[in-house]
This record gives C-alpha cells, sequence and structure tokens, in this order.
C-alpha cells in the first residue's frame, strides 16, 4: 500500500471537479489516491458540509488543494479539520478571521473576470462568456475556455457575505501558488495571502486556472507538500510521537 498521503482537490466559483483532470490524471499516475468532488456552490455553510463528508471518507493523511473560492471552503474548515495534515492554495482566496470575500473584493474596482457578473432571480452569479474566455481562463485554448465555461456553476452571492472564523490555515502547514497574470484575484492580493499564512509560495505565468493552463507546476506543488508531510511522518515516528 502507498505511504503517499490522499489528495483532496476543490474547485472554485464558475467550475466544477472537471477542472482538475489533468492534474487527476497525473497525480494518479504518481501513486496518489485522489478525490475531486462537485461541490453545491449553494451556501459557504453546504460546501464546507460537502468537504467534510469527503474528508471522513478519506483513510489516513490527507492533503486538500482549493483552488479560488475553493481556498475559502477549505479555510472554513477552521481546526476541526479531518485527517488534513496540509493546505495547498492554487490561487486561491485565503481569508482571516473576520473577513469576507464581500469586503476584500469591494475594497478596489472589479478585477476583469468579475466586472460583469449576472445574478439570476435565485441570487446566483454567473460569468459571462466573454468575460470567461478572456479574462477568467486567458491562457487556456478559447476552444477548452469554452467548454469550461458551458460546465460552470453559479455561485450563491450569500457566500460573498460569510464572515470567516479561525482559519484553518493558522493550524495546518500550508502552500501557495501565486497566478501572475490573475485577472479574477489580485497577483498581489494572493501574495498577501500567502505571506500572512507563511506559505511555502511559488509564482507561475498563469491566468486564474492555473491547474488547467498550468498542471505541471500544481502537481510539483503538490508534490512538495507530500514530501514534506511524509518526512515528518517519518520523524515522528523515529521520535515515537
Amino acid at each position: 500500500m502507498s505511504d503517499l498521503p490522499n489528495v483532496v482537490l476543490v474547485h472554485g466559483a464558475w467550475a466544477d471537479g472537471s477542472s482538475w483532470s489533468t492534474v487527476v490524471q497525473q497525480l494518479q499516475a504518481e501513486g496518489y489516491s485522489v478525490t475531486a468532488p462537485q461541490f453545491p456552490e449553494t451556501s459557504l455553510a453546504d460546501d464546507v458540509a460537502r468537504l467534510r463528508q469527503v474528508l471522513n471518507r478519506q483513510s489516513g493523511a490527507t492533503i486538500v488543494v482549493g483552488h479560488s473560492y475553493g481556498g475559502q471552503i477549505m479555510t472554513a474548515l477552521g481546526t476541526d479539520a479531518p485527517n488534513v495534515v496540509a493546505l495547498v492554495y492554487i490561487a486561491a482566496f485565503g481569508l482571516d478571521q473576520g473577513e469576507s470575500l464581500g469586503a476584500l473584493l469591494g475594497a478596489g474596482p472589479p478585477t476583469p473576470a468579475l466586472a460583469h457578473l449576472i445574478v439570476d432571480e435565485q441570487g446566483f452569479a454567473w460569468l459571462p462568456e466573454e468575460d470567461f474566455v478572456s479574462h477568467f481562463a486567458s491562457n487556456v485554448d478559447p476552444v477548452k475556455a469554452r467548454v469550461m465555461h458551458a460546465v460552470q456553476q453559479g455561485l450563491s452571492m450569500s457566500t460573498f457575505e460569510d464572515v470567516m472564523g479561525v482559519p484553518a490555515w493558522k493550524s495546518h502547514p500550508t502552500w501557495y501558488l501565486i497566478a501572475t497574470e490573475d485577472q479574477a484575484i489580485p497577483p498581489d492580493a494572493e501574495r498577501m495571502f500567502a505571506q500572512r499564512m507563511g506559505a511555502t509560495t511559488v509564482e507561475v505565468p498563469s491566468s486564474h486556472v492555473a491547474m488547467v493552463s498550468h498542471p505541471d507546476e500544481v502537481v510539483r506543488l503538490i508534490g512538495a507538500a507530500a514530501q514534506t508531510v511524509q518526512s515528518g511522518s517519518a520523524s515522528d515516528r523515529l521520535a515515537g510521537v
């Protein structure tokens, strides 16, 4: 049996589990047990509940990897994160206690990817195709980007008002991939998230969807987290912990 940690991949807003497809294939080829569930995006509470459901099904140490709003979901696990030994943020929100997405995004002008959100009568926000292809997934082949747009899930506007409790990154080791060409989350905001959580950080010349345009770099970062976790586990065993 492999002693590699499990990997749970958390997709962000306006995406689904298929956004991780290439990353899943590469991780599986390296021997990891990988889960990339679908999140309802009906509320932050619903999404955290889904993540807990998936984590409770893991056997042993698990690395959680979140993209974009997926970072909000895994951060909201707080100190009670079953089986979780590390967090990896991919161009993701890493809010601190007392912060909300709405306040953070409202502190400056809308980013190009989020400038024209369409909010339906049920209170879900959607990205128009032009903004999705040209800004959200700007360095992805347009044909593929339009497919990604077609499978997007709307995000409940209620998630912008949720205030973060004690963030999970305060009690777990973290890694962060900054997408330097991100037009959804400003790269400087990503740097701020990474710095204050003390994350091991890499910068990649990618649009917001780095797991699609730069899967190799994403897999390498997850591998670095796994190697550190494994080394720590070995040290604990030697120390009799």
